[in-house]
């Protein structure tokens, strides 16, 4: 055994805690190191020719690499190996940045006594390396899509213009996500649904795309290029193939009425609904909690469509790549006690409100305060529910919540100019595109912004909610009665993407949604090898040319580090 120790300086990321030099004295002094050396930086063309020339020189057979993570470098430090003459696998890597200088910083001797342990490690490991060859395996073409919001979408119209088979599966009963219960999308005041129902059908109808909605993913196995899943439909009690989606006729005979899950607690529908006017698929279904059996709507129904003994059922198939594309959840505004609501009707939330503004919602497009049925007179926003508040754990700014509230609060201006309206922010962060410009058009209707933030809502002697903030600006604490409070929510991670995380292996960021591989490098790749994030539509050029090499062409490395994820 001939052992080379090469120790990375890593400017000061390592150097700056660790004793690199006392851990190239220990290192040399280890049984089968020929040689030791500390680098400045290891990874740079300078250092990596370094190593291909001192390996050759004192015929080193194994090396040890002591620099950042694996994940970053080890496929740098295994084409070094190949190009100084060695097997690629006959090399180790020890991890001691993340691992020592980052978390031990205020205690240097610890770090690096805990990196020499590392180091000895993986001497001991190197000695038993030994020389493997890559191996190839054909990788399925299929990718599948688990969520069908305007990401997911985007995402398999993407590939399946390509020529991949793409297989979505989407939990609603439609796909579209929260942008085709939307209004009108900042900065232009496009109408959603308008931009977003042709590509809607567009997957419906792609020759490459197999759609299973109101279905969920219940388990996934497998590695990179050969993920095997198992999908679970839930049952409509309808038969899609034979529903020509009139429901008129079916859920005007419905004597049962609920809350449609779409409109977010605004409006009713019967036991057998249409999410929304415009679901893909065109199929109605039947709420099984709520409905009493009366067999009213089978008898309505002109194509037999109505089905009660319709069964859930299972779907096994294979696919290359998986496209995690789960989005978020709003934050429950209840959990804030001080603003009422659910105690108070005339408190709702943004969602609610977006529902209102919709022509196709259930007020036909009116905003209307729902204690009295009218339109507001005077209407408050307040910001940041559930965003930048240590108290419910959400310390992260949501970010498209400002632009949601002017958006909105435009929206009421135009259809009832007489209406007063406040906007009651921390920090307007208005940072897009057109962004900025859009905040002043919205000052330059009569939006009145007040900055501080409310401590409480309550009943006034009218019923209508009153306000307490204070007003930072003026440093003055007011009350104010409004018609309307609308409570802005931020996003949380969404709680039926937990069981796909555990599935896929997948790490959380602080903030609890999921980890990239890197924030600046891979910002669209999971950590594990074959899974993708697609947390925004994609740039079609930069994301045919990631997914279709992974699908396809997966070799020893790739293997190796979906086992060590």
């Amino acid at each position: 055994m001939r052992i080379g120790v090469y120790i990375c300086h890593c400017g000061l990321n390592i150097a700056g805690v660790i004793d690199v030099s006392a851990l190239q004295e220990m290192a040399a002094e280890l049984e089968d190191v020929v040689l030791a050396r500390e680098v400045q930086f290891l990874c740079s063309d300078s250092g990596q020719e370094g190593i291909i020339k001192e390996i050759k020189e004192n015929k080193i057979n194994r090396i040890v690499i002591a620099a950042c993570s694996p994940r970053l470098h080890e496929k740098t430090f295994r084409h070094v190996m190949e190009k100084a003459g060695l097997n690629p696998y006959l090399m180790e890597m020890v991890n001691i940045r993340e691992q020592c200088s980052w978390v031990h910083a205020d205690d240097p001797q610890m770090a690096t006594q805990k990196a020499f342990d590392l180091i000895r490690m993986g001497v001991a490991k190197a000695k038993f390396l030994k020389e493997l060859s890559a191996t190839s395996s054909k990788a399925s073409r299929n990718v599948l899509i688990i969520g069908g919001g305007v990401a997911g979408i985007e995402a398999a119209l993407n590939l399946a213009d390509t020529g991949f088979p793409v297989t979505m599966v989407e939990r609603e009963s439609t796909i579209g996500g929260k942008m085709a219960l939307m209004n009108e999308v900042f900065p232009t005041n496009d109408c959603s649904i308008c931009v977003l129902a042709p590509k809607m059908t567009e997957v419906q109808n792609h020759p490459n795309i197999t759609l299973y909605t109101y279905s969920e993913v219940t388990d996934i196995s497998g590695s990179v290029g050969k993920f095997h899943v198992k999908v679970k439909r839930k049952p409509r009690f309808v038969h899609e193939d034979n529903c020509k989606g009139c429901v008129d006729l079916c859920s005007a005979v419905c004597p049962v009425e609920i809350d449609n899950p779409m409109n977010y607690g605004v409006g009713k529908a019967r036991a057998i609904y249409m999410p929304i006017p415009q679901s893909v698929p065109q199929v109605v279904l039947i709420d099984p909690d709520h409905c009493v059996g009366c067999g009213l709507c089978m008898q309505a129904c002109p194509a037999d469509a109505v089905d009660y003994d319709q069964k859930p059922e299972e779907i096994e198939f294979e696919v290359g790549a998986v496209i995690v594309s789960t989005g978020y959840q709003l934050f429950d505004a209840s959990r804030k006690k001080e603003y009422g609501f659910g105690k108070y009707p005339d408190v709702i939330t943004n969602m609610q409100l977006e529902r209102m503004l919709n022509s196709a919602g259930p007020t036909g497009g009116r905003v209307l305060v729902p204690s009295t049925g009218k339109p507001p007179k005077r209407v408050a926003f307040i910001q940041c529910v559930g965003s930048r508040d240590k108290t419910v754990g959400n310390e992260y700014c949501s970010r498209f919540c400002c632009m949601a509230a002017l958006k909105n609060s435009q929206m009421i201006k135009e259809r009832y100019p007489d209406t007063e309206i406040t906007i009651h922010y921390i920090d307007i962060r208005a940072s897009g595109e057109m962004y900025e410009e859009y905040y002043v058009r919205t000052q330059a209707m009569g939006v009145d912004f007040i900055r501080g933030k409310v401590a409480e809502i309550y009943a006034g002697e009218d019923g209508r909610p009153v306000i307490r903030y204070e007003n930072t600006l003026e440093s003055k604490t007011e009350e104010e009665a409004n018609d309307l409070v609308v409570l802005s929510t931020g996003s949380e991670p969404s709680k039926a993407a937990e069981g796909i995380g555990r599935m896929l292996n997948l790490a959380r960021r602080p903030d609890r949604f999921f980890a990239s591989a890197h924030p600046k490098m891979r910002p669209v790749d999971a950590p594990v090898s074959g899974v993708f994030w697609q947390a925004a539509p994609p740039d079609p050029k930069k994301f045919r040319s990631r997914l279709p090499r992974e699908c396809m062409r997966f070799q020893g490395d790739a293997i190796t580090g979906y086992r060590r994820a």
